[in-house]
């Protein structure tokens, strides 16, 4: 059986009222409520997305640790990598050398980030044979010094595959007339196109031994790149690591070297969920509308419901059961729809681009031409369970005005 107040606020919420105002507003109310949560589980949902992909094309060119030494210069790296590579979080590894240089084609010069690679481990640690435009990183061939550029950095430079491009080094050589920089011409031998501007415009890849040779470091390198089976464990990888090798070394993992770009994408959402949450917070104020004005109109009800011996917590429970009713319908409502349509974004975008005819995310604009959703279940849950409390929050106060209204002073006009 049943609790009365259960069975009155239910009969409430679909019997025909005389204001049919109030059945507007309740309507209105459960439509905010879940237009509220479809917006945030989407919306939360594409931010997921795009933090996904975007991680994934930086550290697809980036490595999940590094290891490097004082002054740039790492002798053993061999020793250092398997030393490393004991570590069971360590899937794989590879030396690498950096340096600054500026790129010349005739008139056309711009700075870069040079780094020596050995492409048969580089393949094992980055991304590079997915990102490949033009050529293949195998090319990079010792002693014939050729060289992979990004696609941004091509373009600028006006170069293609096969072109010639000089290389200057701010490691000089020592003359009389002072000293002046070491200049060697490479050959273009690919291009890659990451899909981040940092590294298509200001990334060049040679030959580990070519870079060694150019910079004049021996056997040397600048350091280790390291992938990992789980890059979220990054940060305890670095801890253990810095425990575990023998000697002195700088460890850098991902997390730290780009920490202000993934910080503000967190804030980012984390804004993002506070600003759509009022779309929710503004539908429940609906809630108190609908209630107050219900509450209105049942004086002569409550009065009765009060002479027959019905409790004030009675009553209370009655317009919160009412409210309630609302704010889990909406709810249900805006997570059924937020999900389908986190789910199916792949296809309501090219839908919607049909209809309006303009493509939304031109691929030279946004280096993607669709837009990434990736749904959490927990956000969902959490989503749910906020509304839901939101809705019984609005309910609070009117239900505790029904309460108050004394049976003597609503019965005195009927």
């Amino acid at each position: 059986m049943l609790p009365f107040e259960l069975l009155v606020g239910l009969r409430y919420t679909h019997a025909k009222r005389r204001n049919h105002f109030i059945s507007f507003i309740s309507i209105v109310s459960m439509a905010g409520i879940a237009l509220g949560v479809m917006a945030l589980i989407v919306v939360l949902s594409v931010m997921n997305g795009f933090q996904e992909e975007l991680r994934a094309r930086i550290l697809g060119v980036a490595a999940h640790l590094e290891i490097s030494a004082p002054g740039e210069r790492l002798a053993d790296w061999r020793g250092v990598l398997a030393q490393a590579q004991q570590n069971p979080d360590v899937m794989s590894g590879a030396p690498y050398v950096n340096a600054q240089g500026m790129l010349a084609n005739g008139d056309m010069v711009r700075g870069a980030i040079i780094r020596g690679v050995l492409p048969e481990l580089e393949n094992r640690v980055a991304d590079f044979a997915q990102h490949m435009k033009a050529g293949k990183l195998d090319d990079l061939k010792p002693g014939e010094f050729g060289i992979v550029l990004g696609g941004e950095l091509a373009r600028v430079l006006g170069v293609y595959p096969g072109d010639k491009v000089v290389l200057l080094t701010p490691q000089g050589n020592i003359t009389p007339a002072g000293v002046m920089p070491r200049v060697k011409q490479f050959t273009v031998t690919g291009v890659f196109e990451a899909g981040m501007f940092e590294y298509d415009s200001g990334l060049a890849l040679i030959h580990l031994q070519d870079a060694q040779k150019l910079l004049r470091l021996g056997e040397d390198v600048s350091g280790v790149r390291l992938k990992l089976t789980e890059l979220f464990r990054a940060p305890f990888v670095t801890q253990a690591l810095s425990l575990s090798l023998s000697g002195d070394y700088y460890l850098t993992d991902w997390t730290k070297s780009h920490a202000n770009f993934f910080r503000a994408v967190a804030i980012e959402k984390r804004m993002m969920f506070l600003i759509l949450l009022l779309i929710v917070a503004v539908a429940a104020f609906n809630i108190v509308s609908t209630l107050v004005m219900a509450v209105t109109d049942k004086q002569s009800d409550i009065a009765i419901l009060r002479t027959l011996g019905a409790k004030p917590a009675s009553i209370m429970k009655i317009f919160i059961v009412q409210g309630t009713f609302i704010g889990v319908f909406g709810t249900l409502l805006g997570v059924a729809g937020g999900v389908l349509l986190a789910l199916n974004l792949e296809t309501v975008v090219p839908f919607i681009e049909r209809l309006a005819g303009a493509d939304l995310f031109p691929a030279d604009v946004y280096y993607i031409n669709e837009l990434p959703s990736k749904l959490d279940w927990s956000e969902v849950g959490l989503i749910s369970v906020i509304s839901l409390l939101i809705s019984l929050v609005a309910t609070l106060y009117p239900s505790w005005r029904a309460s108050r209204i004394n049976p003597a002073e609503a019965l005195r006009y009927e």
